[in-house]
């Protein structure tokens, strides 16, 4: 018995999602994320696009589709009248006055918007070029819903880059090849960094920065170098301090502003400030603007004050460095570490902190029902590949020790990869025109990817205007056809010559 062939689609017709939509069309608009599929496919009649100040708009590249926090969509390639064409990003929303009652408007992450797009016209003169939706559609409202709900998150045509054709033309070796060498440049300019610092600071001064940049993440990284810049100028501790950790956690956190006024007493926040309240005199003029940190976006288990706490234990630790130089140097030696490198690698970073924060995301939130990690096995994998093992290349490098440069390459190489993002989902789309690659991933994967994006998109815009590598990738392609060719007519050739047949000499006339 089958089933009936209507089944399916009648699941759909009654879904949630379906009658939220129908309901918000109902009620003369449709859902941000409607129309942000609309913009992103293009589904519009693009030759017909004008501004609310009527001006003519021609979507050169509609952008890529930011899934984190800020615009929704990035590096758009727009012209608005007779003036020039200009890379930046693209704001929708469903009414012009999410412009101000959004917060876009003061906010330094949408300085970059040159076009803000919405359902409805605006009311009044809006604060930056506006495109209205509603009447610019290609499709009638109800074949464009079925199409959202259907195909849309069908990969846009806009992302793949001009390399694209060539790159899915490299066999799975080629393409190997060309990432490992990328990732070998990306370790390489990693470690010229910490190269530079620890000739300057120490090497254990520039680990420590590094260390604290990587605990910043994306969004805090340069106030956590600063704390990291500060702490030889710092005096050390007394010499009857009770509990380093404790001592260390006050001083990060005081001195990035991050103390709670006047917390509570019997608090863990109250312990820090009646430390940092002995100090903060003293430190007063290395003290950070509270303004620095970014807490918008910043998931809660990875909250600045967590991550000082982090710090705090590694300072604290006399161990923690020496124990870093003993993984390594039992790697090169071959004892137990060299069976497991990351493993091991993992056992010597992990720190463990005061047992309130595995229940705390910070000094004053609630507890958490169960405990949390201070720190995941993805982020101490990132920092393997990008703090640890740079700055020991950069060690061995200062030394000219070209065997433990090669060993450290090699293990680099075969790392385990790290944790996916949206910048490597777009390099995949943009370069092989799938999420997926041929190849074992691996953290090098993954580092290749970054460095391409590095040296060639983020030197161009969304339509790849004088980008290098299609040039590159196509004449090296050229290059082995030719070389297989003349390959082919040299064996053809020689196979011509084993098969002419040599007669055996004749009778002797004499």
């Amino acid at each position: 018995m089958s089933l009936p062939e209507w089944l399916y689609l009648g699941w759909r017709k009654t879904s949630e999602t379906q009658l939220q939509l129908n309901e918000s069309l109902r009620q003369g608009a449709p859902p941000e994320r409607w129309l942000q599929e609309i913009w992103a496919h293009q589904r519009l009649r693009r030759e017909q696009l004008v501004t609310a100040g009527k001006q003519p708009v021609r979507i050169l590249h509609p952008g890529f589709w930011n899934r984190e926090a800020g615009p929704d969509f990035l590096r758009a390639v727009v012209q608005i009248g007779d003036a020039d064409p200009k890379s930046g990003d693209i704001e929708i929303d469903v009414h012009s006055s999410g412009w101000r009652s959004h917060g876009h408007f003061q906010n330094p992450a949408y300085s970059n918007v040159i076009l803000h797009v919405t359902w409805n016209p605006p009311e009044a003169d809006p604060p930056l070029p506006t495109l209205a939706l509603r009447e610019l559609l290609d499709a009638p409202i109800e074949e464009l819903q079925e199409w959202v709900d259907g195909d849309g998150e069908l990969q846009s045509p806009w992302v793949a880059g001009h390399c694209s054709a060539a790159m899915q033309s490299f066999p799975p070796e080629w393409i190997g090849d060309l990432l490992q060498q990328a990732s070998l440049v990306r370790l390489r300019t990693k470690a010229h960094v910490f190269g530079v610092r620890g000739r300057a600071a120490g090497w254990g001064q520039s680990l420590r920065e590094g260390m604290f940049r990587a605990l910043g993440y994306k969004h805090n990284a340069w106030p956590m170098q600063r704390l990291a810049e500060i702490l030889p100028v710092l005096d050390p501790l007394p010499a009857d301090t009770r509990n380093r950790r404790d001592a260390w956690e006050a001083r990060l956190l005081g001195l990035a502003g991050l103390l709670p006024p006047e917390p509570k007493r019997g608090t863990r926040a109250r312990l820090l400030w009646d430390l940092w309240w002995r100090e903060r005199a003293a430190l007063s003029p290395f003290a950070l603007p509270p303004f620095l940190w970014r807490l918008n976006g910043v998931r809660p288990v990875n909250h600045p004050q967590r991550r000082l706490a982090l710090a705090a234990a590694w300072i604290a630790d006399d161990d923690w460095e020496p124990r870093i130089k003993a993984w390594f140097q039992d790697v090169i030696d071959g004892g137990p570490a060299s069976q497991d490198p990351e493993g091991t690698l993992m056992v010597a970073l992990r720190q463990e902190t005061d047992g309130f924060w595995r229940r705390h995301y910070t000094l004053t939130a609630r507890p958490l029902p169960s405990p949390v990690p201070i720190l995941g096995a993805g982020r101490l994998n990132e920092i393997a590949v990008n703090i640890i093992l740079p700055w020991l290349w950069a060690r061995a490098e200062a030394v000219e020790d070209v065997p433990t440069l090669r060993r450290i390459e090699a293990m680099f190489l075969q790392w385990s990869p790290g944790e996916d993002n949206t910048t490597l989902k777009l390099a995949r789309a943009r370069f092989f025109g799938s999420d997926e690659l041929p190849l074992r991933k691996t953290a090098a994967v993954q580092q290749g990817l970054l460095q391409i994006v590095r040296d060639y998109c983020r030197q161009t815009d969304a339509t790849c205007s004088n980008c290098a590598l299609p040039k590159c990738l196509n004449q090296f392609l050229s290059l082995m056809a030719a070389d297989l060719a003349a390959r082919k007519a040299a064996a053809l050739s020689a196979a011509a010559s084993d098969s002419v047949e040599v007669l055996p000499p004749g009778p002797n006339p004499g």
